[in-house]
């Protein structure tokens, strides 16, 4: 069947990178297995078992050597993908086939490789967070000073500086980290515990060794680059483990969402731009349009991603008793999805975070046309003080805002300064409205803040993960 006319996921085929793909491909999970299996047997061997240097030797020989195709062939008989790949690796290697898989349950190397490759993929997702933090953080310093408008429920407030609105970004993405390693630490191996997590058939081989039983979990778990496994399972590992790791990813996805909604925003206030390449066309129809492409398909991947954790969360709530199978195509989709997802989420992340663009002449003239109503707090104090009247100038800063308020809604500029200038009661004050009413003088903190959280919280993490740094976004259309 050709391309053109057979589904393929868009996650794989459109927006993740080639190294998740690569993570979450038959090539790795299988060969994973045979990892797997070449470790049982190795650790059985040295345990005891009659299991000889010529049988491992063909297995190592072959572990790279899939035939996938002769899988797929045994599996339409077999109806069960792990005896199908136990046959097709036999045929490769005959002298072996007596022993592969030995007192192991499909779990062994299904849910033992799934684990291995959660803990990859959160080191891969981790990798891209902390690049996207260094991105903003270079944003956030160059723009700590730059005064800009806040909003609370999307209504003109106090002001901020662009800086410092970057750094709640940041702040979402530092406890986005710290979810990740907390994660990456639930992390245990599986390991060889048996059909129902008795280790009965190892403890059946080692004719009843319990201390031989416990070794060979341990021998295994070091080989696979593990330091702890679960102390009881049943068949399968805990599925909670799955909705933890997943939670971490959902959070990153709430994370990216939040940025790319208030990029979209302030996009439309054209004071902030995500990058827009020369020949890129922004409508088929209209011909001026720079739409927030990348940010919106963040928003529309992380969508995605958010709402597939609650798969996991019904997934952990049904395992009956010592496992049921209504997990497995579930799974298969749900988690490969979400690393897909949130690789590509993070992929659009950092390449709008590498180039955002402000145009700090809109940002200070959509400032400047509020300022005159947020700084009348700050005009009655100067104006007390120069001897004025109190409630008298509440009274009338009260009525100009109201009466500028509709001069606004009949489509005109606000003329809130020029009526405070042009009033009697503010005479003492008019001359010096220019230094009033410079945006400067309203962001509070705002500047030091953003230096103080970049050298308490965000250096420190970035100079953790130096090893981390320098992934680059990338663009798939």
């Amino acid at each position: 069947m050709s391309d053109s006319t057979n589904y393929q996921s868009p996650l794989a085929a459109r927006y993740a990178s080639k190294a998740m793909r690569e993570l979450f491909s038959d090539q790795r999970k299988f060969s994973t297995w045979r990892e797997l299996w070449i470790a049982l047997a190795e650790s059985q061997q040295t345990l005891g078992l009659p299991i000889t240097d010529v049988q491992l030797d063909q297995m190592r020989a072959t572990r790279d050597d899939l035939d996938l195709g002769a899988a797929q062939r045994y599996e339409r008989d077999l109806r069960h993908d792990v005896m199908a790949h136990v046959h097709a690796w036999g045929d490769q290697c005959p002298e072996a086939r007596p022993i592969l898989h030995l007192g192991a349950t499909s779990c062994y190397v299904g849910d033992n490789t799934d684990l291995i490759l959660l803990r990859e993929g959160v080191r891969m997702i981790r990798a891209q967070v902390v690049s996207v933090l260094a991105n903003l953080a270079r944003f956030a310093r160059e723009h700590r000073s730059v005064p800009t408008c806040g909003f609370t429920h999307f209504q003109p407030a106090q002001a901020t500086t662009v800086g410092k609105r970057a750094t709640l970004w940041m702040q979402d993405l530092v406890q986005d980290l710290e979810d990740l390693d907390h994660a990456e630490r639930s992390i245990r191996f599986r390991g060889v515990k048996g059909t129902t997590g008795t280790q009965a058939s190892f403890l059946e081989l080692f004719e009843g060794d319990h201390a031989k039983v416990r070794e060979l979990d341990r021998q295994v778990t070091a080989k696979m680059g593990f330091e702890r496994t679960f102390a009881v399972t049943g068949q399968t590992y805990p599925r909670q483990l799955d909705f933890r790791v997943c939670q971490a990813l959902s959070s990153v996805c709430q994370t990216a969402h939040k940025f790319a909604t208030d990029l979209r925003l302030l996009a439309h206030r054209r004071e902030l731009e995500e990058p827009f390449t020369k020949k890129q066309i922004g409508s088929s129809a209209m011909p001026w349009k720079r739409n927030p492409m990348r940010s919106e398909r963040i928003c529309s991947l992380a969508r995605l991603v958010i709402e597939a954790l609650g798969n996991t969360a019904h997934t952990a709530a049904n395992q009956w008793l010592e496992r049921t199978l209504d997990d497995s195509a579930n799974r298969r989709l749900v988690l490969a999805e979400m690393f897909l997802g949130t690789d590509a989420v993070l992929s659009l992340f950092l390449d709008v975070t590498s180039g955002l663009v402000v145009h700090e002449p809109v940002v200070k003239a959509n400032l400047d046309q509020e300022l005159p109503f947020l700084a009348t707090e700050h005009l009655l104090m100067e104006a007390v003080k120069a001897g004025g009247d109190r409630q008298d100038l509440h009274e009338r800063l009260r009525v100009h805002a109201r009466e500028s308020s509709a001069v606004i809604h009949a489509g005109q500029p606000n003329p809130m300064r020029q009526r405070v200038a042009a009033d009697p009661a503010f005479a003492k004050v008019a001359g010096r409205l220019d230094s009033l009413l410079d945006g400067s003088r309203y962001v509070g903190r705002a500047p030091e803040q953003v230096l103080e959280f970049l050298e308490e919280e965000v250096q420190p993490l970035l100079d953790l993960h130096a090893d981390l740094l320098g992934v680059e976004g990338e663009v798939h259309v």
